[in-house]
């Protein structure tokens, strides 16, 4: 199976490779007062932006991204679902890859694409700095490529965003000292605009103007915080092309339902009357705490047309709907185009690495000056509550001379088995804290079974692994079964997706080669459980050759406190 993978993936490579460019960034990062719900609110954005610039470059292309940070603490960037190839020393995330780039110093990212098409996105990768800290990645088909559907007449970035009227950083670093949860948000926004529905009169609308029967193809990210998120364009069908920058088999809905992280490519017509249609958010949740239920809106504007917008009712699903969530993401399958590489999943007979990781919310003891409560809020995976060295584990790890840093000994099984999406009485699941991390060899087949439990106030969680796409070969409800739920699974056109959501009662299969080796952060994209602890590193070792193993480290990485 890996050798019919590389096989393809050095064909696609090779075709990228003739006609690759190398592209250059200037970040600068700095404070900026934005007004929104009539209040005036003190954020980190990049280039006085908000959302921050687009980063547009062709498939397979290098992208130099040079970060200044003007602001008055350190923070990492991300690029989501890049795959880096060998790559982990730009990864991004803070004292997994790299530590933070301080104040007044600046440092380069080498951003490198492979087989990514269609839509990715950036975001900081230190506390809650990404709340503010964002932007699209739009990776166009290379020079010698087609989409594998009509060219559209145009295109449109849209980021669902959470709103706080204050500092994203400040918020995270209260609630943590105090050991309570964060706040729910004030408002959602579509590309930094809260719409019509908050009451405050100098807030503006996002507006897209079409012209009558053109298609538009529209990149969908979900840089909310904490909250799944609907979407929709009131009166139109959405076509879904791509997940996760990977083409999937076209599907038509009149709504999406995306998690954070995730990113979506989707075709719309404009081939209604005449008119300003709205678009519109809100969340999605299956969790006993659910988000504030707020819908914003945005306008679908048919150019020259004069009038308000359309005066039909906004119909978006509920927030609890599990039906409607169920329907959506049932229908997302991969797609045997040639734009793709070739479908490869690990057969039952291939997987020689088994990971079955529980995933909890939980609590610890608070034990700071600040804390209002006894014990505060922790969550956990195997039980494991993840705890950020001083060091960077990929710098521990690729030097052998660091000791103390992490352990390579996560485990591979719950401590305990009990039921997981019941009855909790009497059930006392202790949780430890510790950097732990799972190891696996190059070229292992590996399948890991991600299992929600009632722990908390249970809820979907969705999981995102760097460095990786995966398939995601099964899902159900209830308690994995290993002898029978496997059964079940879709060998045959699995999505390739970066980031999945694990339902709240129920559990997900993924299954990869592991051919790129480094260290690789897997968590929770909702910010307050990753800053609770639901997180791991995936520690891939080298192979036996130059290729196989990971690149030389950079002389120019931001220095850590302690070395």
């Amino acid at each position: 199976g890996l050798v019919t993978w590389s096989v393809g993936v050095l064909f696609l490579s090779t075709l990228l490779l003739c006609s690759a460019d190398v592209h250059h960034y200037e970040f600068f990062v700095r404070e900026s007062n934005f007004k929104k719900m009539c209040n005036t609110s003190t954020l980190l954005v990049v280039n006085n932006s908000y959302p921050g610039p687009e980063i547009r470059v062709h498939r397979g292309d290098t992208v130099f991204v040079n970060v200044h940070n003007r602001g008055k603490y350190g923070f990492t960037i991300h690029w989501h679902g890049v795959k880096q190839p060998r790559n982990p020393w730009f990864d991004g995330p803070e004292f997994i890859t790299q530590c933070p780039i301080r104040p007044r110093t600046n440092f380069t990212y080498k951003i490198i694409l492979s087989e990514e098409i269609g839509t990715l996105w950036w975001h900081a990768h230190s506390d809650w700095t990404r709340g503010s800290v964002h932007g699209a990645i739009v990776i166009l088909p290379a020079e010698n490529e087609t989409y594998p559907f009509p060219t559209p007449d145009g295109e449109q970035t849209i980021i669902l965003e959470s709103w706080y009227n204050g500092n994203f950083k400040k918020i995270i670093d209260k609630a943590l000292a105090a050991g309570t949860p964060p706040p729910q948000p004030d408002a959602y926004a579509i590309n930094g605009h809260l719409g019509d529905t908050y009451g405050c009169p100098t807030d503006t609308i996002f507006r897209m103007e079409v012209d009558y029967e053109k298609t538009y193809l529209l990149r969908i990210i979900n840089a909310a915080m904490n909250e799944q998120q609907f979407f929709t364009i009131m009166n139109h069908t959405l076509t879904v092309v791509a997940v996760d920058a990977s083409y999937v088999r076209r599907f038509k809905s009149d709504y999406i339902l995306i998690s954070p992280g995730q990113t979506m490519d989707v075709l719309v017509s404009a081939n209604r009357n005449a008119g300003q249609y709205y678009m519109a958010t809100r969340p999605s949740s299956d969790s006993d705490v659910p988000p504030v239920d707020f819908i914003t809106t945005g306008i679908f504007q048919y150019t020259n047309f004069v009038g308000g917008p359309n005066a039909s009712l906004i119909t978006l699903p509920a927030m609890n709907n599990t039906d409607a969530m169920l329907n959506f993401i049932s229908r997302i399958r991969n797609t045997n185009v040639t734009q793709n590489p070739p479908i490869n999943v690990p057969a039952d007979t291939d997987i020689n690495r088994r990971v079955f990781i529980t995933l909890a919310v939980n609590d610890l003891p608070c034990k700071n000056s600040k804390c209002v409560v006894s014990d505060g809020f922790a969550a956990s995976l195997n039980n494991v509550s993840f705890v950020y060295p001083h060091i960077d584990v990929l710098q521990a790890y690729y030097s052998r001379n660091i000791r103390g840093v992490f352990a390579e000994n996560f485990p591979f099984l719950p401590p305990e088995f009990y039921d997981f999406t019941g009855n909790l009485t009497g059930v006392v699941s202790a949780v430890e804290v510790g950097t732990r991390a799972i190891c696996v060899n190059y070229g292992d087949a590996v399948e890991i079974v991600l299992q929600s439990t009632q722990m908390g106030a249970g809820g979907s969680h969705p999981i995102h692994l760097h460095g990786y796409s995966f398939y995601w070969v099964g899902a159900g409800f209830g308690n994995f079964n290993g002898e029978t739920d496997p059964s079940t699974y879709n060998l045959v056109d699995p999505p390739l997706m970066n980031t999945i959501d694990v339902p709240g009662t129920g559990w997900v299969a993924i299954r990869f080669f592991a051919n790129n080796p480094g260290v690789w952060y897997m968590h929770c994209h909702f910010e307050r459980h990753t800053s609770w602890g639901m997180s791991t590193v995936l520690i891939v070792r080298n192979g036996s050759t130059i290729e196989t193993s990971i690149r030389p480290r950079p002389s120019t990485m931001p220095r850590c406190h302690r070395t």
